[in-house]
């Protein structure tokens, strides 16, 4: 295996630790802490979205003066053994803190993204950007698809030291390849001068606006997913709502070798992936078991499609020296838009019901694709239309 392979398998082992209990936290914290309130799951998703959102940019800045993969090496062994407290507590408290510190070390893997970015051409970043979310993608199916037999069959404590397992294979994943002669985890691939970019501060903004609500709506229909199909489908099962959950990260497979096959350029298509959005969105808020998997279907294509494209949006206008950084904004404003959808999905489906967040993620999904079109396409035919004036 290369580096690049070795990298893309590290963000594999990460996302699926990382993804663990994300479809299970409302059944988690009633079977662990007798805790039921949807508040409670709320609160404490959008406390680990708070984390991530200052655990990257922090983890950017450190790596401008040690490399990625030596700050993995000591990130990772910490995350590990906190996580296995997080097995060992009976404390609701201790959980919450320890899982939170927990969470602010695990955030140092999103640096292999950027890094994976710098080793390799320009000319590549969106197929590699794809490849990456479909690793993302198959990381939460495989994570879902082991919680929910774990949440089943053994004990939910028990994801913990899955999770801890994981963390200690990045960390001996990095320290091998610092300390193999076969690769060279100094190398950079740097544009030429003329192809050399900047990412204005207004346009982070704009991108990072954008991501905010289309991540706020991807983010607020799933805490209570699982719950939401277990409402209305014949069989309860865990493993079955997980599975269903994980759907997306099928299509994204396909999506995927069907982008490769066209030859998918650039970030053209934004709009298209929206409107495909909306559709999946209506279709997965009919309580109907064959509705929501069409929906999820659909959804899974969408959803795919926008975020890849979003994200080599940004890489076309950046260049390698500046990517950690750069994405590390965009990510913040992810984030923020994920705490949001966090904070407010309890509340909503405690006072509107299990339906309402699907309702309000489609409104989301108009919104981005409303002022994509009217901050990136509208303003940008303008200029374009614009009549020269003589020069006298």
């Amino acid at each position: 295996m290369n580096l690049k392979s070795f990298l893309i398998t590290m963000t594999f082992i990460a996302v699926v630790s990382d993804y663990l209990l994300h479809p299970f936290y409302p059944q988690f914290f009633e079977l662990r802490f007798g805790m039921s309130n949807p508040k409670n799951v709320g609160y404490y998703f959008a406390a680990i979205c708070f984390m991530v959102m200052i655990a990257f940019p922090f983890w950017a800045y450190v790596s401008k003066k040690v490399a990625e993969l030596k700050i993995l090496i000591y990130t990772q062994a910490i995350a590990g053994v906190l996580a296995l407290y997080c097995y060992w507590t009976e404390s609701y408290i201790n959980f919450w803190i320890v899982s939170l510190i927990m969470v602010l070390f695990k955030g140092s893997y999103l640096l292999v993204y950027p890094y994976i970015l710098k080793i390799i051409k320009k000319e590549e970043h969106t197929s590699t950007i794809g490849l990456l979310s479909v690793v993302v993608h198959l990381g939460g199916i495989l994570g879902a698809v082991i919680g929910g037999f774990t949440v089943d069959f053994i004990n939910p404590s028990s994801i913990f030291i899955i999770m801890a397992l994981g963390d200690f294979l990045q960390m001996l994943v990095s320290a091998y390849l610092l300390q193999s002669k076969k690769y060279n985890t100094d190398v950079i691939i740097v544009a030429d001068e003329t192809e050399k970019s900047s990412t204005s501060n207004s346009f982070i903004i704009k991108i990072g606006l954008l991501t905010l609500i289309l991540y706020f709506s991807d983010f607020l229909i799933r805490p209570f997913f699982s719950m939401y199909w277990e409402s209305f489908a014949s069989n309860d099962s865990k493993l079955i709502s997980g599975t269903i959950y994980a759907i997306p990260g099928f299509v994204a497979l396909i999506a995927l070798w069907i982008n490769n096959k066209r030859s998918a350029s650039g970030y053209e298509g934004i709009i298209k992936a929206l409107i495909i959005g909306l559709v999946g969105l209506s279709l997965q808020g009919i309580p109907s078991e064959s509705m929501v998997i069409i929906g999820r279907i659909i959804y899974g294509w969408a959803i795919f499609q926008g975020m890849v494209k979003f994200d080599v949006f940004l890489f076309e206008m950046s260049s390698p020296e500046s990517y950690s950084i750069d994405y590390s904004k965009i990510h913040f404003f992810q984030n923020l838009g994920v705490l949001l959808a966090s904070l407010n999905v309890g509340l909503v489906v405690d006072n509107f019901g299990l339906q309402m967040p699907f309702i309000l993620a489609l409104s989301g999904f108009i919104i981005t694709l409303l002022l994509y079109f009217f901050v990136f396409k509208f303003s940008s035919n303008l200029k374009s239309n614009q009549p020269k004036l003589k020069q006298s």
